[in-house]
């Protein structure tokens, strides 16, 4: 589907689709901290991107998170078979957690800080935590937009942010709570 809304000098586009479809460099896995896949976006990237994205978590699960991806922090990996170069894997925060908002605009941050240490121009986002970590969605729309915003006011590497809502009305959650326009 096409992009609905921009905003930030069209760096950021509002879109409806399926993010494992989504032609960028980089897309973003909102993950549990195992690390080895899931429901809803973890487990879909996981199956669309194929055994690669898999055993390069593994890895880093070996190598550097024995116990686990810490809430708030970001890895990437291939995209394996997706148009995406690039999954990078972020656990967002359950809504209950203390603490929640400042690891939600942890979970942007670090995925566009990662994004622009690999010289990557282009990212697509789901909605991080509003699914099974019961974050609610207009609280969420604040906190990510304006973690976005001031990321792009700070870095000009990455030059797209896109985030993707599987649903409408999850898209129009977004729109009438982002923090965007002021």
């Amino acid at each position: 589907m096409s992009v609905i809304q921009k905003f930030v000098d069209d760096k950021v586009e509002v879109k409806i689709a399926d993010i494992t479809l989504e032609d960028v460099d980089a897309v973003v896995n909102a993950a549990n901290s195992t690390l080895l896949g899931g429901g809803g976006v973890d487990g879909a990237i996981h199956r669309a991107g194929g055994p690669e994205i898999l055993a390069e978590c593994k890895a880093i699960r070996k190598d550097q998170y024995p116990n686990g991806l810490p809430v708030g922090q970001a890895v990437l990996t291939t995209a394996g078979n997706m148009q995406a170069r690039y999954v990078i894997h972020t656990v967002g925060p359950r809504y209950d957690r203390i603490g929640e908002r400042l690891l939600l605009e942890s979970c942007y941050r670090n995925c566009l800080t990662l994004a622009a240490e690999h010289e990557l121009s282009s990212v697509a986002f789901p909605a991080i935590s509003t699914g099974a970590f019961g974050y609610p969605r207009s609280k969420a729309a604040e906190i990510s937009s304006h973690a976005i915003a001031v990321f792009l006011d700070r870095n000009d590497v990455v030059n797209l942010v896109r985030l993707v809502f599987f649903d409408e009305r999850d898209a129009m959650r977004f729109l009438q709570f982002q923090a965007f326009d002021g």
